[in-house]
């Protein structure tokens, strides 16, 4: 099996748009192996040489991959974290038909429960440790929590 300069144009295509990140094709004296991952895709195509064909090396232009704009940050140097001070579940109300403790915009005092924090089967009341405006909800409700993960982000009075 030999191919064509058009035949390998039209199997890079081919790959391509099939979203495979390799492709290799081995035969007695021909071997073409076709690799892409989202960047330049490079084809390399190796015949033996005969009096009628040369070496082939295919090199197509690098496909332009747009880069994702960076991603806003916010300047939160001037807030307060309140972490989570164990391992467990977050939830931002006592219960399911109950209101939720705190909302973006609510203030809160020192010693104010914020969240509950469940970790096997005991339900640990979170309670603020600064007084200010709730700036952040960081975590979605029953979603678990690490460890010192933070969980609201506050801006203190």
């Amino acid at each position: 099996m030999s191919m064509d300069i058009k035949q390998i144009q039209d199997l890079i295509k081919f790959v391509a748009k099939s979203g495979v990140n390799e492709v290799s094709i081995e035969e007695e004296n021909f071997k073409i192996t076709i690799k892409t991952n989202q960047a330049p895709t490079y084809v390399t195509a190796t015949v033996p040489a005969t009096p009628q064909q040369q070496p082939v090396s295919v090199m197509p232009a690098p496909v332009e991959t747009p880069q994702p704009a960076a991603p806003k940050t916010e300047d939160t140097s001037n807030y307060v974290t309140i972490k989570s001070p164990m391992i467990g579940t977050f939830y931002r109300s006592p219960s399911p038909d109950k209101p939720v403790f705190v909302n973006v915009g609510d203030e809160i005092t020192a010693g104010k429960v914020v969240c509950i924090v469940e970790a096997m089967k005991l339900f640990n009341e979170i309670e603020s440790e600064v007084s200010g405006r709730i700036v952040k909800i960081l975590v979605d409700d029953a979603q678990p929590v690490e460890y010192d993960q933070p969980l609201f982000l506050v801006e203190p009075k």
